[in-house]
């Protein structure tokens, strides 16, 4: 059985068979998942319409748009880049090759960083700033769920902040986002205008070395500069862990997201330049993944 048969021949449950199972034999993760999230684009309907259509025969149109997007991710193209979308904190974002795909893992630090506004006084206005933005994901997601925070997100790719830009305006906080085209490293950060309440980043935290090892779907397909620091991995810390007293309130919150194995290097990072009252948070997998400490 292959894709070229008349589309006569092709319901929806045989090509999900197959294409689910051909995945699975050529060593893809999640490949049902995979395979719902194409079709269902394919074919416009939610993912549960498949399985209440699953005897409809596939048109010779529908069949073909299906065909160009499974080949795409036979290539290890991401899902989320075919689809043009993805899932984060129960929202959907739109994601191009120009931003870093939303991870489940990084939902920890929003979640985390809600818990810190939460407990602040009722009707306080809180300022927060985030060291790289991508697709606007952790800024937006803070923005719709925190109603009281002011955002402000820099970035280096101006590409990048398109997306971002467009994230907020169909999630309705462009009002409550700032968005400005600046590096961490610019010496220019240490002059900003205004002292946050919070400090927020999902950094490049991927060494040099482990870069030539990732999944192709990373290595061929992501922005190398929003995943990899181009060195050991902790460039970002060490320059976070600097601004952080100067950028910071009284008692102002660091909270940074970190690789696997990293959560005690770093919290040694933010020890030396006197952040204090530090702690780690494991993901749901039971990870270390977020470093929280304060400032001042």
């Amino acid at each position: 059985m292959t894709l070229q048969q008349e589309p006569k021949s092709w319901t929806i449950r045989d090509l999900m068979k197959f294409s689910i199972d051909y995945l699975q034999r050529h060593g893809f993760d999640e490949a049902r998942l995979n395979v719902e999230l194409l079709l269902s684009h394919a074919l416009h309907c939610q993912r549960i319409e498949l399985y209440t259509r699953f005897d409809q025969p596939l048109s010779k149109d529908e069949l073909a748009g299906y065909r160009t997007l499974y080949e795409r991710r036979l290539q290890h193209e991401p899902v989320q880049y075919i689809v043009g979308s993805a899932g984060f904190m129960g929202m959907q974002f739109q994601v191009d090759r120009r931003v870093l795909i939303p991870r489940p893992e990084t939902e920890t630090l929003v979640e985390q960083t809600m818990l810190i506004c939460g407990r602040c006084l009722e009707g306080t206005l809180l300022s927060m700033l985030e060291v790289g933005t991508g697709s606007g994901n952790i800024a937006v997601a803070v923005a719709k769920l925190v109603r009281n925070i002011q955002v402000t997100s820099i970035d280096t790719n101006r590409e990048g902040l398109e997306v971002a830009q467009a994230n907020a305006a169909v999630h309705g906080v462009t009002d409550r986002i700032s968005l400005r085209e600046m590096s961490v490293f610019d010496p220019i950060v240490e002059t900003l205008a205004q002292r946050y309440d919070l400090l927020v980043s999902n950094p490049p935290y991927v060494s040099a070395e482990e870069w030539e090892n990732l999944a192709p779907e990373i290595r061929t397909y992501e922005p190398r500069l929003s995943v990899s620091d181009s060195g050991d991995g902790y460039a970002f810390y060490h320059r976070i862990a600097e601004l952080g007293p100067g950028l910071l309130s009284e008692n102002g919150s660091i909270l940074v997201e970190v690789g696997q194995g990293q959560a005690e290097n770093v919290k040694g990072i933010f020890m030396g330049a006197g952040v204090h009252d530090l702690s780690v948070v494991n993901d749901l997998q039971g990870i270390p993944r977020v470093v929280i400490g304060r400032c001042n």
